[in-house]
Order: C-alpha cells, then structure tokens, then sequence
C-alpha cells in the first residue's frame, strides 16, 4: 500500500479564543483585512465584537451569501477585495462562508468570474490572500481541507472545486462561537461529520493516519451530537463536537467523500434538503452496502465503536436521525417515486465513483425506493 499524508493548516484550538484574534493576526503580519461572513452576523452585532477583537486590523466586511454559497456570492466578494486592495481574508461561519472565502481568496487575484473554473475551463495559478478560517458550527470540516463547494443557480450545478490554494493559513476553532447554532442546524451539521468520518473511511483512497482519524471522529459524533442537540449550551457537548468535526475533515480530505455526498447533491439542489441533511439521507444504506468491502474492515471499525458489526451501526445511525427529528424517507423528503430515476441519474457525480462498492444506476434505484 502507497499512501501520501500532508496538512498545512495550522489550527488553534479552545474556548474564547477567537478573544486574541488581535494578538494572532498582529504576530501573523497581516492587517487591512476582509471579515467573509453570513447575513445574521451582520445583523446580530457579532461582526462588531470581531472588528473589535481585530483592533483595526479587518477594515471591510462582506455579508452577502446564502446557504450553499454561489458563483454570484464568490464574483462579488472577489470585486470587493480589488477595489479595496484588501490583503487578508478571515471567514466566520459554517462551511457555507469557509468555502466561499475560499474561492475568493483565489479569485480575486485574477479579473476572472468563478464560472470559468467551476465549469472546470480554467484552473487557478499560485497566487491567492491568506485566509484564515473560524468555522461557527460544527459540521463542514472546510477549515482544513483544500475543497470549495460552489453553487450556479443558473444551471443548477452544485459542484466541489479543489485546490491547494484553498487550504486556510490558520484555522481558529473556537467551540464558545457554536452555542447559539440552532437544534436543526446542530443535528444535520453533526451528521455531515459522521458523513465525512465514515466516507473518508471507507473511500477507495483511504490510508492510514486518515483511518486513524475517521474512528476518532465517528467515536466523538455517537458520544455527544445527540447531547449537543438536546442542550444547546452544554460546552463539554459543543467542544467535543468541534473536534470532532476538525478531525473528520481532517479524516476526509484526501481519500475524500463517497456515495453519500454524491446522492446529497441533487437532494440539496433540487429538494432543498440541508447538505448535512441530505447526506445522512443514504449514509446508514451506505454502511450497509460497504460493510463487507477489504475483509470486512468496516464490520471491524464498527466494533472499536461498539456496535455488534456495521448492520448495528446502520441501525444506530438512522435511530440518530430519529432522534433529532431528520428525514428518513420519500415522503420527509418530498420526493415522489416517479421523480426517483431523474434523481438518480444526478447522482451519478465522480464521489460515487469513489465508493468501494460499484453502485450502477439501478442500485441507486433500488436504494431509493426502499426509503419507505
């Protein structure tokens, strides 16, 4: 087996650290910044505390982005920083506003739309701003990978970029910043982390330190999202949770995502399911369907976590997602059979390709149609 292992985010871990954002950027060098965040922040007087714990050091803010961030989003973030000739960007929030700041931090030092690299007709040079990354909710894992998941409403095209501009200089993981994150968003950000322990796991490219990783990750998502969900304000269930999430990113991001992700796309795109959400949709079949796959390693990783084997694991998965009231089948997901072969035909996306069982159209079919 050859495997290659490399991480260049430097990551700063604790609670309230996010306090010496100050001291961090001044021994970094970097000043006359642009703070990338979510609407609420802007409106809920968070993105004055940053400024302030900036000390003048972010000078210009831009706001406007939505869940699954677009080509729109990115092009006017870019045109900000060049107009102002901004030299750093720091992104606040979830995996939404990372992955925007993302592309940006890239973009802007081209007079290009993100279009022409989303429909992959061009391919970004070295240059690019040094970003920082304070993930909000715990769930994207964006913070240490080198992938930006860009949406065209245009053509409805919801598809991953990859670069290695687009690993953050600093990740600053501050779990004080997810106590306000909301049940719903809690559950289905928290199911992203599974998603993406148990993909990175079973992905064709897996190796060892990533493995390693991924049981560490899945260990902390059973122990405590549910916890997190029921109390919002528990710090113990938050800051487990943040690891979690860091470490699952860490586990994905370079045997990278699978069959679930694929499926979640279309599901996002067309029925506006939350990507979380539309991930944990197929991950406990998923399970079952790679259970056997190299001798059975992951019956093997289900056991150092406590199941019987992963059918148990399975079963615990969807009694998660029961728990913390997500949807389970066609009719929580407002998906009619008849709809199910032109779902199924946008599923087909390169993650699928890298799921150790080949699913063809049909199985995919199949799978569907037993969500009852």
């Amino acid at each position: 087996m050859e495997w290659l292992y490399k991480q260049p985010v430097k990551v700063i871990f604790g609670v309230d650290k996010i306090k010496d954002l100050y001291s961090i950027l001044n021994n970094l060098h970097y000043k006359n910044g642009l703070l990338v965040c979510g609407p609420t922040f802007a409106q809920n007087g968070t993105v004055e505390k940053i400024l302030d714990y900036s000390k003048g050091l972010i000078t210009k803010v831009f706001s406007d982005i939505v869940p699954n961030p677009t080509v729109d989003n990115v092009d006017n973030c870019a045109e900000m920083i060049r107009e102002n000739n901004l030299e750093f960007v720091l992104a606040l929030g979830g995996g939404s506003v990372i992955d925007c700041a993302k592309a940006v931090a890239s973009l802007c030092k081209t007079e290009d739309s993100i279009v022409l690299y989303h429909n992959q007709e061009k391919k970004f040079g070295d240059k690019h701003l040094p970003l920082i990354a304070v993930p909000t909710t715990s769930g994207s894992g964006s913070e240490v990978t080198a992938v930006s998941v860009v949406t065209n409403p245009y053509i409805s095209k919801k598809a991953p970029l990859a670069c290695d501009n687009f690993y953050p200089a600093y990740a600053i993981i501050d779990p004080a910043l997810t106590l306000t994150v909301p049940k719903q968003i809690t559950a289905s950000t928290g199911l992203d982390v599974l998603a993406h322990a148990l993909e990175g796991f079973w992905s064709k490219d897996h190796q060892p330190i990533c493995d390693a990783m991924a049981l560490h990750a899945a260990k902390l998502v059973f122990d405590y999202l549910e916890k997190a969900y029921k109390n919002g304000k528990d710090i113990e269930a938050r800051a487990k949770m943040s690891e979690a999430s860091l470490i699952a990113g860490l586990a994905f991001g370079l045997p990278k995502t699978t069959g679930s992700h694929a499926c979640s796309f279309p599901l996002t795109n067309i029925y506006k399911i939350s990507h979380g959400e539309a991930c944990a949709f197929t991950l406990d079949y998923f399970t079952r369907i790679n259970a056997e796959v190299e001798n059975g390693r992951v019956n093997h990783f289900a056991r150092q976590l406590g199941f019987k084997d992963a059918y148990d694991m399975a079963d615990g998965i969807k009694q998660l997602k029961l728990s913390m009231n997500m949807k389970v089948s066609l009719e929580d997901a407002g998906i009619k059979e008849e709809e199910i072969k032109k779902l199924v035909a946008l599923c087909m996306h390169p993650n699928l390709f890298n799921n150790p069982v080949k699913m063809e159209k049909e199985d995919l079919i199949d799978m569907f149609k037993s969500f009852k």
